[in-house]
């Protein structure tokens, strides 16, 4: 397959589409992507199918085309995967991807595949002939249970939109249409396991009884918290805290280590964009990073204003949005095991939300979490949060031919 630019030209790819079912349509026709062409057309498609949808978008086409280049995207060399285009009278309507990730399958004792990106008009038909030709696919490969919406590793974003509508989406998180989900419920899937985000309200002052928190456990423990000015004094402890992060989320769902390659992949595409003010590491007495939490201003509105590309002035809209944003979004963030519930989500909660005040930010965007780690949400709120979004993993088995 050739992987093309992503400064590809699209005039005449597509025709003008009606989004309304037609009763009267042709049966889908469903075509496996083969080509430089049809790549394009795949990964362009949300763009034309949801641009009459206000809360839509678009990513950073850039680092979409990346996401589908095996030479960009390790996380390709350990699965198998397949992407269908859907037509309709001639126009593609839909899309979707089946991903085999052989490695997690062996690890786990799974014959497990997954679907991703879907995305279609809202026409029955459509959806279930994009679902049935993955299905068909993962049958042929031995496969066992489909779920999804579920990417190549925890780090791409997850689940389908089944609450919030009205909300803004996180940078690494996508927004569905209402009609998406339904779909997959009418075709016979359930529910595999949730993610919840949650807002919450920046205080005026931060409350007294989290600084006396705070300050007992600094003096107790001897862990510090690091506060930093500028990229210069971050970049160093950015390494540490992806490896904590490696250790710390090894239990969750999904989740694939990041080599050091990957390491410096991801320096490389955030630090250039951070704000250091609303990075916090804590520190142990040795200066060995124990916890962290990066996030940053939301920005939206210049994903908007860009459409999605960085070149010519994209920067400049993005980093627009991101000093006139109110609200904070939460990224990543990780406890070391031996320390979890030493309070040291207080120490970066409290640092951070002082930050956050400080920079006239009213609100903060937990991102996704899964519905089951009851210890986190507990800890979101005490502070005042509440559930926004909900995204779903959905889940069918595969059913033999008789």
């Amino acid at each position: 397959m050739n992987f093309e630019d992503s400064n590809i030209v699209f005039s005449g790819i597509f025709r003008r589409m009606n989004h309304a079912a037609d009763p009267m349509s042709s049966v889908p026709q469903i075509r496996e992507v083969k080509s430089g062409n049809d790549l394009a057309i795949y990964i362009k498609l949300p763009a034309i199918l949801n641009r009459n949808y206000p809360a839509f978008v678009p990513p950073l086409w850039r680092d979409e085309f990346h996401f589908h280049n095996p030479l960009k995207n390790r996380n390709l060399e350990s699965c198998e995967v397949i992407r269908f285009l859907a037509f309709l009278n001639g126009e593609v309507v839909g899309r979707i991807m089946g991903i085999i990730h052989h490695n997690w399958n062996e690890t786990h004792g799974n014959a497990t595949a997954r679907f991703y990106q879907p995305e279609f008009i809202d026409d029955y038909k459509v959806s279930s002939s994009l679902v049935q030709a993955v299905t068909k696919w993962a049958n042929e490969k031995g496969m066992k249970l489909l779920i999804g919406s579920f990417g190549l590793s925890d780090k791409d974003p997850q689940g389908i939109q089944v609450e919030g509508f009205h909300l803004e989406p996180v940078i690494a998180s996508v927004s569905h249409q209402p009609f998406i989900a339904s779909h997959f419920e009418k075709m016979g899937f359930t529910k595999f396991k949730d993610c919840v985000s949650y807002v919450i309200p920046v205080p005026d002052q931060i409350p007294e009884v989290y600084k006396a928190i705070y300050n007992r456990i600094i003096t107790r423990n001897g862990f510090r918290v690091l506060e930093f000015k500028s990229r210069k004094e971050l970049k160093p402890f950015f390494k540490p805290v992806m490896e904590l992060m490696n250790s710390a989320y090894s239990h969750i769902f999904g989740f694939v280590p990041m080599t050091e390659s990957d390491i410096q992949e991801l320096a490389a595409q955030y630090l250039s964009v951070l704000d250091p003010r609303l990075v916090k590491v804590v520190v142990d007495k040795n200066g060995t990073p124990v916890s962290f939490v990066i996030s940053m201003a939301n920005i939206s509105s210049g994903f908007r204003k860009s459409k999605g590309k960085l070149f010519p002035i994209g920067w400049f809209y993005l980093l627009q949005s991101m000093r006139s944003s109110t609200r904070l979004d939460l990224l990543l963030g990780a406890v070391d095991a031996r320390h979890r519930g030493n309070g040291l989500n207080v120490l970066m909660g409290v640092a951070l939300m002082e930050s956050a005040r400080q920079l006239g930010m009213k609100t903060l965007d937990s991102h996704l979490i899964l519905e089951e780690n009851l210890l986190m949400r507990a800890e979101l709120e005490k502070l005042g949060g509440k559930i926004s979004k909900r995204y779903r993993i959905f889940q069918k088995e595969i059913d033999r031919p008789q």
